[in-house]
């Protein structure tokens, strides 16, 4: 039989679910899981956005990720025998602060607790994808305090360690997203997940335009100003390298392709989508 490119990915038939699939990178990965034959199954924050979606879909779950008894819900409502579980929302810090907590929330402790609720739901041999950050670089550097979060026992206890440690999550965004680094390092052979074979990856996006990068952009200016962050953003990461701004097919394609039979070996890696910016960041660290 010919191999094409639906039998190359071996998502046709298959059950997949994708949160964050309305906007950026979810969106372009579900859209091209849905293409290549897959079930897909799309977790949405708030109802009604059924219609925005130009490409068919199984279902549509909803929950609002920085909520517990959402996600407790949502583990009951995912469906049985997940070939790829694409989890690819977060939320972008406030230039004055005011939502650490609840970006810690959303963009990693969901994650944790998510996967802990409903990985039995994920089938054998299957893959966990997550969308972490280039963001996250340096995560070896808070590898303690990130551990200190995936090791507490319940929602309510890392809560707890959030409120215990303002300072250590004072960068918001960045400490999320060095914690969904670390936890790919942590569980890769964890029995959960290397007894079934399941694989369990992210990658790291450079700058990319999506549904965030506004409120990215507002984050990193002290203003709260959108172009004032805009410039600061591309005179700190672009312009020293000539650089540009990724689409976010850039990002959702290759995470489509991690997911799938094509790397079926692959597992426990951290895999930077930032042309390079990463790479320089480290030669430059070893040649001081």
């Amino acid at each position: 039989m010919a191999l094409d490119i639906k039998n190359l990915f071996g998502y046709a038939g298959k059950t997949v679910v994708v949160s964050g699939a309305f906007s950026g990178m979810g969106r372009a990965a579900a859209k091209l899981l849905s293409e290549l034959g897959a079930e897909v199954y799309v977790i949405c924050r708030r109802n009604g956005r059924h219609s925005e979606l130009d490409f068919p879909i199984k279902k549509v779950l909803y929950a609002d990720l920085g909520v517990k008894e959402d996600i407790d819900r949502l583990a009951e409502d995912l469906p049985e025998d997940i070939y790829a579980l694409f989890l690819c929302h977060g939320i972008a810090l406030n230039s004055d602060g005011s939502n650490t907590m609840e970006v810690q929330k959303v963009n990693f402790l969901s994650h944790k607790y998510l996967l802990e609720k409903a990985l039995g739901k994920v089938a054998d041999k299957g893959s966990v994808n997550i969308i972490a950050s280039a963001g996250g670089f340096g995560w070896q550097d808070n590898f303690a305090s990130c551990m200190e979060v995936i090791n507490t026992k319940t929602y309510e206890d890392a809560i707890a360690w959030y409120e215990a440690h303002r300072e250590e999550i004072a960068s918001g965004y960045v400490f999320s997203k060095q914690c969904l680094c670390t936890y790919v390092k942590a569980k890769v052979h964890a029995p959960e997940f290397i007894d079934r074979k399941i694989r369990l990856n992210a990658i790291n996006p450079g700058n990319t335009i999506t549904g965030l990068t506004d409120d990215f952009n507002r984050g990193t200016s002290p203003t709260g100003n959108a172009e004032e962050g805009k410039a600061v953003i591309e005179a700190l990461f672009l312009e020293s390298w000539d650089g540009y701004w990724a689409a976010p097919e850039d990002m959702g394609y290759p995470l489509v392709a991690i997911g799938s039979q094509l790397f079926s070996y692959m597992s426990g890696q951290i895999i930077y989508f930032d042309y390079g910016m990463s790479s320089v960041w480290e030669f430059d660290a070893l040649d001081t």
